[in-house]
């Protein structure tokens, strides 16, 4: 009998449902008409033992118990699924070959391996045992997901960096979280201070972000503007560009900061000739933007719909769960496979029945272009999150479902329009000895834009210019005036909901290190995408940042508790060189042993600073308030309860 073990009782019917009738429904499980066997797990069934599992004492908070690291580590049962595994047990024990269907992620390949482990699977049907990956949930999709079984041993590094990854977690936040907590109520602080690899560090950023816009001092700068034009009367403007000479005059960005300055320029430019150095027009193409992954779909529909990153996760699984009209969605990864492509008719088809909302763009779609979107050097277990030949059933969708299904859909079309073509037009002009630039882009073919909403299709730069004259070097043209235009420097803007995320994908850009920054330039970022939105809502839960309109703020507990902290644990280094590690780990490019040897060396060493504060540090510390949390939109959904209890499961940092 074959068994196959899905993630959960959604996934376990979309397999069965690719196998043919007669089935038998029975308790934990499906039977197929053949005898295998289909059940599942409902998120994870196990869980790290709690600390009193190894030694009762822990039951207390203590600091001589600091830190906690057990030497052979231990699972445990979750209480409310302990039903569940008990079912597992029995039909592995029947088995006589196993099939993992865990989700196509580092999380969904443990959750399903610790199951196989903890039943002390025997090593010869351990290593028989067959990988089903699943990225899209109609039954034909499953079908040729069938036809392709890997096995699970391919996936053994991916599964030992979630594992690695898990028991940093529980140790880093369960020690650190005591150490601060104990601090806390010696000052007379009576909540708990939680600290996360991941958490603490969003929670810097914020914190530092606000303090950044409090310390801001605003000064004025000046910008000179040339208005010329040619013998044809072709008007243009074009930009002073100072001279090393201006330098005492100009701030660390090269900005004016002296009005007699730049109004002498602009007197002195007025009514004279402009020679041309310098001229070049340039065609260029823009390919279509990739396909969505999950980080870049929250940040899109942030900025489109206002929507936190939970609400776009909870939403895309109800699209791919309950509609089966996307595929995978936690995926990381923006690319297709090459085999893919050949759905690319059927898909559109489907999102052509769903109603007239696409007809437009599918009639502009060739379906034998092929963008840098299918390439099989860019897709490992799971690939872009787009619509699925079940499309059709878009008719059906509540306002947000439609919202985050038509971002989808309108991104995957756009592989299938030409690219966005313009004309780039640099022009360099002497004034009087002086040096301006005119810069312009002018659309000529607008390929996949024709696709964006129309306030969309703008120019990138506010300096460029929708058209500029065709001038040769040389040419003399003539200056009517000089402008002084007169403006004030910004503060860095307050985190949103599509700029915290955006942040947590591009933490480099955070990072102080220069060797770190270098090696995370193009690494995952803070956190997975699995766990980003979870991490955000945490915080707001725990009462550490708070929300005015759309700006993200850190309260004034979050604040407090961040600046007792030392700098390793609220800037994001440390927590990137783990994902950096990890996804190592994945690649076997590192092992499980230096990793974790690593970490418990650093743990030491951060606990005696914990240790080291004085209670002084902790003793103005407001109450946290939750008053200022606003929960994601209610799920109306059959299968909600199911995903909820999965969704709880799964580790947090």
């Amino acid at each position: 009998m074959i068994l196959y073990i899905a993630e959960k009782p959604s996934l376990a019917r979309a397999i069965a449902a690719a196998f043919p009738p007669p089935q038998k429904k029975a308790d934990g499980c499906i039977w197929l008409a053949n005898g295998d066997c289909i059940s599942w797990c409902i998120g994870h069934l196990l869980e790290q033992a709690e600390p009193h599992i190894y030694n009762s004492a822990y039951k207390s908070w203590n600091f001589d118990h600091l830190p906690i690291i057990p030497e052979e580590w231990q699972w445990q049962e979750k209480s409310q699924t302990k039903k569940q595994l008990g079912v597992l047990k029995k039909l592995i024990k029947q088995a006589t070959k196993l099939v993992h269907a865990g989700d196509p992620d580092r999380e969904g390949q443990l959750l399903v391996d610790e199951v196989l482990h903890y039943c002390k699977v025997p090593a010869t049907k351990l290593k028989s045992t067959n990988r089903l990956l699943v990225n899209d949930l109609t039954p034909s999709a499953i079908k040729k997901s069938l036809g392709q079984l890997k096995s699970n041993s391919e996936f053994s590094a991916l599964s030992r960096s979630a594992l690695a990854r898990a028991r940093a977690d529980w140790l880093y936040g369960l020690n650190l979280t005591r150490a601060y907590t104990i601090k806390g109520r010696q000052a007379g602080y009576q909540g708990v201070l939680s600290i996360g690899r991941v958490q603490t560090p969003v929670l810097g950023l914020v914190v530092n972000r606000d303090k950044q816009r409090e310390n801001f001092v605003a000064k004025d700068f000046y910008q000179v503007w040339a208005h010329v034009s040619t013998e044809n009367s072709e008007a243009f403007q074009a930009k002073w560009r100072p001279s090393e000479h201006c330098a005492p005059y100009m701030d660390e960005e090269k900005r004016v900061l002296s009005l007699p300055l730049a109004q002498n320029v602009a007197k002195r430019i007025s009514n004279k000739p402009a020679i041309v150095t310098q001229a070049s027009y340039q065609q260029k193409k823009q390919a279509p933007p990739l396909p969505y992954n999950l980080s870049s779909l929250q940040i899109d529909a942030a900025k489109a719909f206002s929507m936190s990153a939970q609400q776009v996760l909870d939403t895309c699984q109800d699209l791919y769960e309950r509609h089966q009209i996307i595929t995978y969605p936690r995926s990381d990864c923006r690319y297709l496979p090459s085999g893919q492509h050949q759905d690319a008719k059927a898909i559109l088809q489907a999102l052509g029945r769903s109603g007239d909302e696409f007809q437009g763009a599918i009639q502009g779609a060739d379906v034998t272009r092929r963008s840098k979107a299918w390439n099989d050097k860019q897709v490992s277990a799971h690939h872009a999150i787009i619509p699925t030949t079940q499309a059709h059933k878009a008719g059906k969708l509540s306002s947000t479902e439609k919202k985050i299904f038509q971002l989808i859909t309108r991104q995957y079309l756009m592989q299938f329009y030409p690219p966005y073509e313009y004309l780039a037009s640099a022009i360099t002009l002497t004034i009087e000895g002086g040096q301006f630039e005119a810069k312009g882009n002018t659309p000529t073919i607008l390929g996949w834009k024709t696709l964006l909403p129309k306030k969309s299709v703008t120019k990138d730069n506010n300096e460029e210019q929708a058209m500029l004259p065709k001038l040769s070097k040389g040419q003399q043209l003539w200056c009517s005036h000089g402008q002084v235009e007169e403006k004030v420097t910004t503060p860095p803007a307050a985190f949103t909901d599509a700029t915290l995320l955006a942040a947590m994908t591009g933490i480099s850009r955070f990072v102080s290190d220069p060797q770190i920054k270098a090696i995370l330039k193009d690494s995952d970022g803070l956190g997975t995408e699995a766990t980003r939105a979870s991490i955000i809502e945490l915080l707001f839960k725990r009462g550490f940042l708070i929300r005015e309109g759309k700006q993200i703020h850190a309260s004034k507990t979050g604040r407090g508790f961040a600046d007792c902290l030392p700098e390793s644990i609220v800037t994001p280094d440390m927590t990137a060189q783990w994902e950096s590690n990890l996804n190592a780990m994945s690649l076997n490019e590192t092992s499980y042993e230096s990793f974790m040897s690593g970490l418990e060396l650093n743990l030491h060493n951060l606990l005696q600073t914990s240790k080291d504060i004085p209670i002084s540090a902790l003793q103005n510390l407001p109450p946290a308030t939750k008053k200022s949390y606003r929960k994601s939109a209610s799920r109306k959904r059959s299968a909600g309860p199911k995903t909820a209890r999965k969704r709880t499961s799964k580790t947090k940092s």
